[in-house]
C-alpha cells in the first residue's frame, strides 16, 4: 500500500477498499458464487450452529451429540481450516471470485487432517503413544497445510514463525548451547503437535472453542441488526454538538462497540467512515483524524468483556474467573479512554475548534447538570429495580422464575419496540456535508431494546454465575430472537405488511450467523498455530531457559525485564494477530517475569503480568510501519499512513504507561482494594493521572504547557499513579511475621487477600534462591466449622497448598498442578523463611494525593493568568520567554 496521500480521493472508490480490506483481514477476501459459494455461505452457518450446540445445555439435557473437549476442538479447527481455503486466496493478487480446482482439494483435505482426532477419535485412544504410519502422514501434512493456511488467512510472519519453532524443535542438538537441547524426531514431533492436547490441540484452541466463537457471534450478530449504528447515532447526540464533536463521538462509539467487537480494523472502517471527513471538517487535519480514529479504535480490544478474546484466554492461563478478568480489566481500559477523550478535547482547545452545530435551545449549567444527573440517576433506578425484580422473583417463585421471568423479557422487548415504532427508524448514516445533532432521548429510545441481550449476558455472568460460555448462549439466543422479530414486530406496531419484514429479518439473521463464523477463521487458525508454537516450547524446555536469558539481558533489573518484555511484544506483534501473540507472550513471557519479579523481592499479580503483555500486543497495531488499522484509517483521511501511525503513537502513549504502573500498583487492577472508600480514591486518583499524563503529552493544559509544567505534570502523575512509591520511603510497605504464624495469619486474612511469604530453596539448576510470592486465600467452604490453626490449614489447601509446620519453621510439602499458589510461583519442598503481613502502622499511601493536588491547582491558577492575559511571564521561562 502506498504511503503517499493521494491528490484526489473517490469516496466510493475509498469505501469499496475499505470494504475489501476488511473483509481480507478479518473473513478471507474471497466472494464466490455457483456451488463453491454456497458451500462456504452453508459451511461458515453450519459451524455457527454447532458452535450454538456446543455452548448450550441441550446436549446433557437430551443425552445426544455430546462432545468431548478434544473432540470439539478437532472439529474447530477441521472447520476452520477447510473454510480457510475456501475464503482465503493463495495470493492477493489472486481473483477474488474464482475458487482455483487446487484450493477445493486443499481446502478438503486440510478439513481432513483437522478433524482426524474426532473422526478417529475411539482408534487413537485405544493405543496412546503409538501412532501409525497413517497417523504420522496425516499429523504431518496437517501441519503443512496448518502453516499454509496460516500464511493466507494472517500473513507470512505468523508461519515463519511457527515454521522456525518446528525446526527448532528439530535440529536441537545442532544449535548453539545457550538455544541446544536433546531434539525431536519427526515422528515423535508431529505426534506431539496434532495427535496429543499438547500442540495445536491445546489449551488455546479449547479457549476458541468453548468461549471465543460464541462471543464473536454475539458480536457479529449485534453488529447486523443495527446496535452499532445505534451506539454510533447515540454518541453523535450526546456529543456531536460539543467543542471537537466527531473526535468525541469517535472515541465513545469505538469503547461502546469494543465492548463486542475484537477486530481493530472493522472497527476503525465502520466509525472512521463517518468520523475521519466529520474530523477533518471540524479543523482536526487529516493525519490527527486517522490517528484519533486509529487510537480509539485499537483501544477498543482492552475494552472487557471481549478484549479482542484475551479475556477467554486469561481465564485458562491466570485460573480465575471471567468475572475477576472483567474486574481487574474495566479501570484500566475505563481511565485510558477517558484520557483520550481528554486529549481529542485538549487538541480541539489548541487548534481553536468551534463546536460544528447547534446545541439546540440555550440552556445554563445548573440545567445541563441536573439533565445529565437525571440521565445518571434514571439509569441507576431502572438497573435497580431489573435487579430487585429478578431476585425478587427467583426467591418468591422458586422453579417457576425462569418462565415468569421470560414472560417479563418478553413484555419489555414488545414494550421498548411499541416505543421504536412510534417514531421514525434512526438513520443509517451521517450527513458529512452538512452534519444536524440529532435530538438525544428521542434517539436513545429509539434503540434500547439492543440492550436487553447485553443485559442478559451481564445477568448471567454476575447474578446467575454461569459460565461465559453459556452466558454467552443465552445472550445469542436472545439475539436470534430479536433479529428474527424486530423488524416484523415494528412494522405490525405501524400497521404495515409484515411479510417483506419478516424475510428481512430472517436474511439478516442468517447472514449474521455466516459472518459471525467467517470472522472467526483467522481466529481458530491463529489459536491452532499459537498453540504449535507453545508445543514447540514445552516439548523442547525452552521456557526455562527463557528465565537465564531475560534475567542476563535485563541485568537483573525488574524495570529492564518489563521494557525488554514490552519490545518483544512490539515486534511480534508487527506480524502477528493480537490473539496469537497474546499466547505466545503469555507461554514464554508471563512465567519468566514472575519469578524474576518474584526473585527480586517484588510481588507481581500473574494477571499483571498477562494484562501487561496483551497491552503492548495491541500497540503493534498502531506502531508503524505495519499497524492495518492506521492504514485504514489513512485510506479513509487520504494522509500518508506512517504519519498517522506516528501520531497515533503519541496518542497511544496514555495506554502504553499503564501497564508499568499497574505491574507495581495492583491497586490499578482493583487488587487489594478494601471498602468503598479506597476505592474511591483508587478511581479517581487513576482518573485524574491518566488526565495529567494526557496533557503532558499534548504540552496543553488551559494554555500552552511549557517544559517546567509538563515535568509537574509527569510528577503530579507519578504521585497519583504510584503513591505508594513515595510512602515506600517513609514506612516499609510489610511487616514481618515468623513461619511459625503462618496457619494463624491465613486463617484471619479477608476472603481474595493476598498471603505474601518468602521462600528460599534449590531450583532445577541446583542454584540457592530466595523470592517472594503471594497467593489470594479463598473463603472457607460454606459450612466448614474450622477455627484456627485447621482453618489455615483448609484456606491454604483451597489456594493448592500443602504446608507442613515444623516448630518455629515451615516447609512447602505440595502445591497442586494448575493451582493458584502454583501459577504464583510457589515451589514444593522450599523453605517459608517468613511471612509479609500489611505494616499496621503505615500511613495511607493516599496522603500522597493531597502535594500532587497542589501542584496541580497551582499550575491551574498560573495557567489561568496567563490565559486571561494577567500575567505576561509563563511558569518556568524566563522574562523574555527563552
Amino acid at each position: 500500500m502506498s504511503t503517499t496521500a493521494p491528490s484526489s480521493i473517490d469516496p466510493q472508490q475509498t469505501n469499496a477498499e475499505l470494504e475489501q480490506l476488511v473483509a481480507d483481514v478479518d473473513r478471507g477476501g474471497r466472494n464466490v458464487g455457483g456451488i463453491t459459494g454456497a458451500v462456504l455461505f452453508l459451511g461458515a452457518i453450519a459451524w455457527s450452529l454447532f458452535q450454538l450446540w456446543y455452548a448450550s445445555p441441550l446436549p446433557f439435557s437430551l443425552n445426544f451429540g455430546i462432545f468431548n473437549d478434544t473432540e470439539a476442538r478437532a472439529l474447530h479447527l477441521g472447520i476452520a481450516m477447510f473454510l480457510g481455503y475456501l475464503a482465503y486466496p493463495a495470493r492477493k493478487s489472486s481473483p477474488r471470485d474464482q475458487m482455483p480446482w487446487y484450493d477445493w482439494l486443499l481446502a478438503l483435505i486440510a478439513g481432513f487432517c483437522g478433524s482426524y482426532l474426532f473422526l478417529f477419535y475411539n482408534e487413537l485412544a485405544s493405543r496412546p503413544g503409538i501412532p501409525t504410519a497413517m497417523d504420522i502422514g496425516v499429523a504431518a501434512v496437517g501441519l503443512i497445510l496448518l502453516l499454509e493456511v496460516t500464511r493466507r488467512a494472517l500473513g507470512a510472519p505468523m508461519a515463519v514463525l511457527g515454521a522456525i519453532f518446528i525446526l527448532y524443535s528439530l535440529l536441537g542438538p545442532w544449535l548453539p548451547d545457550a538455544l541446544a537441547h536433546r531434539g525431536a524426531s519427526v515422528e515423535r514431533l508431529v505426534s506431539h503437535m496434532w495427535l496429543t492436547t499438547e500442540g495445536v490441540y491445546g489449551v488455546a484452541l479449547g479457549v476458541s472453542v468453548s468461549y471465543i466463537f460464541i462471543f464473536v457471534l454475539l458480536g457479529s450478530l449485534l453488529d447486523r441488526c443495527g446496535a452499532g449504528n445505534y451506539m454510533m447515532q447515540v454518541s453523535f447526540a450526546l456529543l456531536g454538538h460539543l467543542r471537537g464533536g466527531p473526535a468525541k463521538v469517535a472515541v465513545v462509539s469505538s469503547a461502546v462497540n469494543g465492548i463486542v467487537s475484537a477486530s481493530s480494523v472493522a472497527n476503525v472502517v465502520t466509525g472512521g467512515i463517518f468520523t475521519i471527513p466529520l474530523m477533518k471538517k471540524a479543523g482536526y487535519g487529516g493525519i490527527r483524524a486517522g490517528a484519533i480514529e486509529t487510537a480509539s479504535s485499537v483501544n477498543g480490544q482492552i475494552m472487557p468483556p471481549v478484549m479482542g478474546a484475551a479475556a477467554f484466554l486469561m481465564i485458562e492461563y491466570v485460573g480465575i474467573p471471567y468475572t475477576d478478568i472483567i474486574r481487574h480489566a474495566l479501570l484500566p481500559a475505563s481511565i485510558s479512554y477517558v484520557a483520550l477523550f481528554y486529549i481529542v478535547h485538549l487538541e480541539a482547545l489548541q487548534l481553536g475548534i468551534q463546536p460544528m452545530m447547534s446545541a439546540g435551545k440555550p440552556r445554563t449549567l445548573l440545567q445541563k447538570m441536573a439533565g445529565w444527573g437525571m440521565g445518571i440517576a434514571g439509569s441507576l433506578i431502572v438497573m435497580g429495580l431489573v435487579y430487585w425484580i429478578g431476585v425478587g422473583v427467583q426467591a418468591v417463585a422458586g422453579e417457576a422464575a425462569f418462565p415468569i421471568l421470560v414472560g417479563l423479557l418478553v413484555v419489555l422487548y414488545l414494550w421498548l419496540l411499541r416505543i421504536a415504532a412510534s417514531h421514525p427508524d434512526l438513520p443509517t448514516d451521517i450527513n458529512i456535508t452538512n452534519p444536524t445533532r440529532p435530538e438525544t432521548w428521542p434517539t436513545v429510545r429509539a434503540g434500547l431494546y439492543f440492550l436487553i441481550p447485553i443485559g442478559i449476558l451481564v445477568w448471567c455472568l454476575t447474578v446467575e454465575q454461569l459460565s461465559a460460555g453459556l452466558s454467552a448462549f443465552w445472550a445469542v439466543v436472545s439475539m436470534l430472537v430479536q433479529m428474527l422479530t424486530q423488524r416484523p414486530l415494528i412494522a405490525w406496531f405501524r400497521k404495515l405488511p409484515v411479510a417483506p419484514s419478516l424475510g428481512i429479518g430472517w436474511s439478516e439473521t442468517v447472514t449474521g450467523l455466516q459472518e459471525g463464523a467467517r470472522n472467526m477463521i483467522g481466529i481458530a487458525i491463529a489459536c491452532g498455530t499459537a498453540g504449535l508454537i507453545v508445543g514447540a516450547i514445552t516439548l523442547t524446555g525452552l521456557g526455562l531457559r527463557m528465565t537465564a536469558f531475560v534475567e542476563l539481558v535485563s541485568m537483573g533489573s525488574v524495570l529492564g525485564m518489563l521494557f525488554f518484555t514490552a519490545a518483544v511484544c512490539l515486534v511480534l506483534g508487527l506480524g502477528m494477530p493480537t490473539t496469537a501473540n497474546y499466547i505466545l507472550m503469555a507461554t514464554l513471557m508471563a512465567p519468566v517475569v514472575v519469578e524474576l519479579g518474584a526473585q527480586s523481592g517484588l510481588v507481581i499479580p500473574l494477571i499483571a503480568v498477562h494484562m501487561f503483555v496483551f497491552y503492548y500486543g495491541i500497540m503493534a497495531d498502531i506502531t508503524p510501519p505495519v499497524g492495518l488499522a492506521t492504514f485504514a484509517a489513512a485510506a479513509i483521511s487520504g494522509e500518508d499512513p506512517i504519519k498517522t501511525g506516528i501520531q497515533g503513537v503519541t496518542y497511544a502513549m496514555r495506554t502504553a504507561v499503564l501497564p508499568f504502573m499497574f505491574i507495581f500498583n495492583p491497586l490499578l487492577l482493583l487488587i487489594d482494594v478494601e471498602g468503598w472508600g479506597e476505592l474511591f480514591l483508587v478511581v479517581s486518583g487513576a482518573t485524574l493521572a491518566s488526565l495529567t499524563f494526557a496533557a503532558a503529552t499534548i504540552r496543553w493544559m488551559r494554555v500552552k504547557a511549557t517544559w517546567l509544567e509538563v515535568a509537574l505534570l509527569l510528577l503530579v502523575t507519578f504521585m497519583l499513579f504510584r503513591p505508594d512509591w513515595f510512602m515506600n520511603h517513609v514506612a516499609p510497605k510489610y511487616e514481618a511475621r515468623p513461619a511459625s504464624e503462618l496457619l494463624r495469619i491465613a486463617a484471619d486474612m479477608p476472603e481474595k487477600g493476598r498471603l505474601v511469604a518468602v521462600l528460599s530453596g534449590m531450583n532445577l539448576e541446583g542454584d540457592e534462591l530466595q523470592k517472594t510470592v503471594a497467593v489470594p486465600l479463598p473463603a472457607l467452604p460454606e459450612g466448614s466449622t474450622a477455627t484456627g490453626d485447621a482453618a489455615g490449614l483448609q484456606r491454604l489447601s483451597a489456594a493448592g497448598l500443602t504446608v507442613m509446620a515444623m516448630g518455629d519453621q515451615a516447609q512447602i510439602a505440595s502445591v497442586r498442578f494448575g493451582s493458584q499458589a502454583r501459577r504464583a510461583g510457589w515451589e514444593q519442598g522450599w523453605d517459608i523463611n517468613r511471612v509479609q503481613i500489611p505494616n499496621p502502622n503505615r500511613p495511607s499511601e493516599f496522603w500522597f494525593y493531597i502535594p500532587a493536588l497542589l501542584i496541580l491547582g497551582f499550575m491551574w491558577v498560573m495557567q489561568g493568568r496567563r490565559l486571561r492575559g494577567h500575567a505576561p511571564q509563563t511558569l518556568g521561562q524566563t522574562p523574555n520567554g527563552v
